[in-house]
């Protein structure tokens, strides 16, 4: 059986991987800190000033509006202390940037607020090691945050910019629309099944599952691309039918969900069919885009996910009557028994 002790292996491509070079213990302050692992001077024009002021200072381009959104990733809720730091510092950036291409934003800067419970130089070093890679894949700046002694505790904040009134938000879906959805779903819930030990996987496949959970992919460039071509987005974060919810209830409307074209990995699709159910629709930290287009525009949403590299399913249509109706492959209706992820429930 498959446990959390497992070795991690070699890291996919896109998500840092290399052990952080041993380094011995040493005691730093919060500014020596800063400075030893994040202090990097602002690359981007839209950046007028980055870190060492009270402020850090934006100017986007001229027609542009701000997107900004803060996610925080908590050990034990988010995820497990057997993590790699690489791959936490890489998740910690990433779960935002996911939150802008589900805005159609392009990213610009952003702040990391980080408490621990002691100054771990190796685990700094690992921890920036993968959120830099990151940054850098997406051209976007560190420009201030905070740090303190605490619960291990990450809080992002990013900013990105988006052309005036052509954000893509949850409240644009209409009857008649396709719904899609991007990549696979429930890899991430496929391996938090493994570490708790109620799945057995085999090595390849746990490994496969688990860069899925801790080495998410945001789709920032497909989001760009389905400016003007989407109705409708969310990032699936907190399990697909609760995310689909957010957009049925702010756009006034229902969904019929075609079960078996949801997309899912070789790994997943040989697991028994109710896990498969349980960790496509409710599995959560998948940050792939789920979005809404007319029909009419089937063929830009698939030129859309060439532009954006990655592949995209159409998944079922949207409805004027509300809720959410998930059907087999013969059409009929499944009790739906599936619903998202709440961090109080």
């Amino acid at each position: 059986m498959t446990t959390a002790t497992t070795p991690p292996s070699p890291a996919a491509p896109g998500c840092a991987g290399a052990d952080a070079p041993p380094e011995a213990s040493a005691t730093l302050g919060e500014f020596a800190l800063i400075e030893r692992f994040f202090a990097r001077a602002p690359r981007r024009a839209g950046v007028a000033l980055g870190n060492g002021d009270d402020c850090a200072l934006l100017a986007p381009a001229a027609g542009m509006q701000l997107a900004v959104s803060t996610d925080m990733l908590v050990e034990g809720r988010h995820f497990l202390s057997s993590v790699r730091p690489e791959r936490l510092g890489h998740k910690a950036l990433a779960v935002n940037l996911s939150d802008l291409a589900a805005c159609g934003a392009e990213p610009l800067a952003f702040t990391l607020a980080l408490a621990m419970p002691r100054v771990d130089p190796v685990f700094l070093a690992g921890f920036a090691e993968g959120l830099f890679a990151l940054a850098e894949r997406h051209g976007i700046d560190l420009v201030g945050g905070d740090t303190t002694a605490g619960p291990l505790n990450l809080c992002v904040t990013v900013f990105g910019q988006v052309p005036a009134g052509s954000a893509l938000l949850r409240s644009g879906a209409r009857a008649g629309d396709e719904l899609w959805v991007s990549g696979t779903l429930g890899d991430a819930r496929l391996a938090l099944e493994g570490f708790r030990g109620s799945v057995t996987l085999a090595g390849e496949d746990f490994e496969s599952v688990r860069r899925a959970m801790e080495c998410p992919q945001p789709r920032v460039a497909l989001g760009m691309a389905l400016r003007g071509v989407a109705s409708a987005a969310i990032d699936v974060s907190d399990g697909f039918v609760g995310d689909l919810g957010h957009i049925l209830r702010r756009s006034g409307v229902g969904a019929r969900v075609e079960l078996a074209a949801m997309p899912r990995s070789v790994v997943l699709a040989r697991q028994p069919q109710r896990l498969q159910q349980e960790c496509v629709l409710a599995g959560g930290d998948d940050y792939e885009l789920l979005f809404t287009a007319p029909a009419a525009r089937h063929d830009a949403v698939l030129a859309a996910a060439r532009a954006g590299g990655v592949g995209v399913t159409r998944i079922g249509r949207i409805e004027a009557e509300a809720g959410v109706r998930i059907v087999d492959a013969q059409g009929a209706a499944l009790p739906l028994r599936w619903h998202g992820y709440d961090h109080f429930a």
